[in-house]
């Protein structure tokens, strides 16, 4: 008589992800200009993108004359991790999977630049409700992460400083906001932040970010909403 043995459980599995990738968008191939302007851009949000995964864009330049290996070691001597390239033309794609990074097809058109839709471009956080994507209740503490991939995220409670709190909508915080808050993660440029108190080490939206002491003093402390509008954020109270 045989006996049956269990079937072990898979070592691995696949499974679809919406991960947050930060995608930094060439707008020229002078390898020198970028390593010049990159450590003063990274200075301005320190720890911010300290070993971020990168997606390189290529949309706006042509792979003719351009080391995409040279800009990916600059970014790692930086401590960014390039894991992959958006758009270019075949040389670039040729070099990123030579170099073993993935590659992505360019965008048609930026998320960002897109107009907001029009039931979202005014809407208030006192009057439209959040389409939910996760709640948190209690307060995110330094070094902690909390994130709604899908839809919006509310924050029942404080954010500490050196917490982040992300999500592909708008992010809402019943409370102090003195970590890191960034919504639209996946592009979504309609996305806004709402906070009960702003004292924000750093508030990003699709990409666009201001840190505290790009923050009006006026509004340092108050209830606020952060949109983007006219290609910047803009800090509105919530009167």
């Amino acid at each position: 008589m045989s006996v049956g043995v269990a079937a072990e459980a898979p070592a691995f599995q696949f499974k679809g992800s919406m991960l947050p990738f930060t995608v930094m968008e060439l707008e020229t191939r002078d390898l020198s200009r970028i390593e010049a302007e990159l450590p003063a851009k990274l200075a301005q949000a320190p720890g911010f993108f300290e070993y971020a995964a990168i997606i390189l864009g290529f949309e706006k330049v042509s792979g003719a004359g351009l080391d995409v290996a040279a800009v990916v070691e600059l970014l790692r001597i930086h401590r960014l991790l390039p894991i992959g390239v958006r758009g270019g033309d075949e040389a670039i794609c040729e070099q990123a999977r030579g170099i073993g990074l993935a590659w992505f097809p360019a965008q048609p058109e930026s998320a960002a630049r897109r107009p907001a839709p029009a039931r979202r471009e005014q809407r208030s956080a006192a009057k439209t409700p959040a389409i939910v994507g996760r709640t948190h209740r209690g307060t995110v503490r330094s070094g902690q992460q909390v994130a709604a991939l899908d839809g919006d995220l509310v924050i029942v409670g404080a954010v500490n400083p050196g917490a982040e709190v992300l999500a592909a909508g708008s992010v809402h915080v019943y409370g102090p906001l003195r970590g890191r808050a960034l919504a639209g993660i996946h592009g979504d440029a309609a996305a806004a932040i709402f906070c009960r108190e702003l004292e924000a080490e750093l508030v990003s939206i699709a990409g666009t970010y201001k840190r505290r002491e790009d923050i009006e003093p006026a509004r340092i402390g108050r209830a606020a909403q952060i949109r983007f509008s006219d290609e910047q954020l803009q800090i509105l109270g919530l009167d």
